[in-house]
């Protein structure tokens, strides 16, 4: 279930646990958050909830900042209901948000309008106008109000905190073992299959090509991959990010080629997985050189993925 923080949440969700932030790539440190709120929720028989900003507040004051997006609203919704969530709560933020203060945030927003019984986390989490709440002000004000609050320390990994900008960072070096190690599970492109120039099919290497929308874009290059469809296969393949050099004009694109399948996908959903990042893009001297190389990258995608 999703439900817009601009409604009432219905009498049976009313009491709930909600679990507080962005949530962006729901990475580890987001899992600690959530699973406190899940096991708070279940202790007291209580609804629990995990809430986002959508779109990301950052984009409200930065319109013009570049894709950075790691989940679809779609991918954080499933994401949720597998950490045991009854339900997500989406806060649209637009301007009528980002001028809420902190105390109209806590007490007209989260008790009034929402009925939330308690909320959680992490420590780092700010809110209301300018910034001006924190955990130490959220714990105030809730317990004037009867909301109860928590706050769960950071996570870390290797002697860093996990956070989502760590996580950009890795992608957009090409370290999908890192972005994976944190997120706990591959860095992933959810959209529908759309038609393209059908080049690939020329030189026999058909692609299924996916826009990159609002996610962040990691770096370009050729990528051992694997995808996610609607029935819930899984395939394995590699696959092209960047704006294929060797081809004018250029044009942005995600162009996975999978092994061994020849089914129709246009216009189906699927999910592609960053599992390994292979090389950079190429501008190739003519279509043989480029066929002969991808001939090689799906040979060194094939034995990256072996054991998957």
């Amino acid at each position: 279930m999703r439900f817009d923080s601009r409604e009432p949440l219905p009498n049976a969700m009313r009491g709930a646990v909600i679990a507080l932030g962005n949530f962006d790539g729901f990475h580890r440190g987001h899992q600690a958050v959530a699973r406190e709120a899940v096991e708070w929720a279940r202790a007291e028989g209580r609804p629990a909830i995990i809430a986002t900003f959508d779109p990301h507040p950052v984009r409200h004051f930065s319109p013009d900042a570049p894709p950075f997006r790691l989940t679809t609203l779609d991918q954080r919704e499933a994401l949720f209901t597998a950490a045991g969530a009854d339900a997500m709560l989406v806060f649209a933020f637009g301007a009528e948000l980002a001028a809420t203060t902190a105390e109209s945030f806590v007490s007209d927003l989260l008790v009034d309008r929402l009925g939330a019984g308690a909320v959680v986390t992490g420590e780092d989490f700010t809110f209301g106008k300018g910034r001006g709440g924190n955990v130490r002000v959220l714990a105030e004000l809730g317990a004037r109000l009867g909301l109860r609050a928590r706050a769960v320390g950071p996570v870390t990994a290797d002697d860093e905190v996990v956070s989502s900008s760590r996580i950009r960072d890795a992608l957009i070096a090409g370290d999908c073992a890192t972005a994976t190690r944190l997120m706990t599970r591959p860095f992933a492109v959810r959209g529908p299959v759309m038609h393209g120039d059908k080049l690939g099919r020329t030189i026999g290497f058909p692609t299924a090509n996916l826009l990159m929308g609002t996610y962040l874009r990691p770096r370009y290059g050729i990528y051992a991959v694997t995808a996610r469809l609607a029935d819930g296969r899984l395939l394995k393949g590699a696959a092209n990010l960047g704006i294929r050099p060797t081809f004018d004009p250029p044009k942005e694109l995600l162009e996975p080629h999978f092994f061994d399948f020849a089914e129709d996908l246009y216009g189906q959903d699927i999910e592609v997985e960053f599992r390994h990042f292979l090389r950079p893009e190429w501008k190739f001297d003519g279509v043989e050189a480029m066929m002969h190389q991808i001939a090689r990258d799906c040979d060194e995608a094939r034995a990256v993925l072996e054991t998957i």
